[in-house]
C-alpha cells in the first residue's frame, strides 16, 4: 500500500493563500496546512463570554482581548494559528505591515472539543510554549465546567491549576484579572443523558 506524499507549503506561501480564502480557516505547522472546522453552539457562546469577561475587566487597560479571526505566528514552531481567544497586553508585534498576523500574545485560550482536545493539550500546547510572550494557556471544556490554567513560571516550567467548579476563580496573573468559572458557562447548554 502506498500512501501519498503529503505536500509541503513554505509560511509565506500559506500566508499568501490563506488571505486569498474568503470562506474557510486553516491552520499552518511546519510546512503542513489544515482546514480548520465550524464550531458548536456551547463552542461560540463560550468563546463569546469569554472575550465579553477579559473586555470588560481589561477596559482602561492596556491589555486587549481578541477572539477567533486573529492569526497568532508561533515563528519557533514553524506555525500559525487561529487561537479561541487571546489576549494581548504589549504593544502589538506583526509579521508584516499587514498587521492580520501577530507574533505576541500574553493569554492564549482554546475551547476544547472531542475532535482537538487530544491536540490542544499535547501538539498545540507544545507549539504555544515556544510563544517567548505567553504567560498562561487557558483550555476550556465545552460539555461541562471545566477549566485547566497553565501559568509559566520563572525557571520556564508550567503550572497547572484546574477549575471544576462554577463558582471557582480562574485567577489570569498575566493579565491582572480573575474570572468566575460559572461566568465563562453563562447561557451554555450542557447536554444531558436525556438529550
Amino acid at each position: 500500500m502506498s500512501t501519498q506524499p503529503k505536500p509541503y507549503y513554505s509560511f509565506e506561501d500559506y500566508l499568501a493563500a490563506e488571505r486569498d480564502c474568503i470562506d474557510e480557516k486553516h491552520e499552518y505547522v511546519a510546512g503542513q496546512v489544515f482546514a480548520m472546522t465550524g464550531a458548536t453552539y456551547n463552542h461560540n457562546v463560550i468563546t463569546t463570554n469569554l472575550v465579553r469577561e477579559f473586555s470588560n475587566r481589561l477596559k482602561s487597560r492596556p491589555c486587549v482581548a481578541l477572539s477567533n479571526d486573529m492569526r497568532l505566528r508561533i515563528e519557533t514552531a514553524d506555525a500559525c494559528t487561529y487561537p479561541d481567544v487571546l489576549v494581548l497586553c504589549d504593544d502589538p508585534a506583526f509579521h508584516d505591515r499587514r498587521k492580520d498576523v501577530l507574533t505576541n500574545a500574553t493569554l492564549v485560550a482554546e475551547v476544547l472539543s472531542p475532535s482537538t482536545e487530544g491536540y490542544d493539550r499535547g501538539d498545540k500546547f507544545a507549539i504555544y510554549r515556544g510563544l517567548p510572550s505567553l504567560r498562561q494557556y487557558v483550555l476550556i471544556s465545552q460539555d461541562r465546567p471545566r477549566a485547566d490554567v497553565f501559568t509559566r513560571q520563572a525557571d520556564g516550567r508550567w503550572l497547572l491549576d484546574a477549575h471544576d467548579d462554577p463558582e471557582s476563580i480562574l485567577s489570569l496573573e498575566s493579565i491582572d484579572c480573575a474570572i468566575r468559572l460559572g461566568d465563562i458557562y453563562d447561557k451554555v447548554r450542557f447536554e444531558t443523558d436525556e438529550d
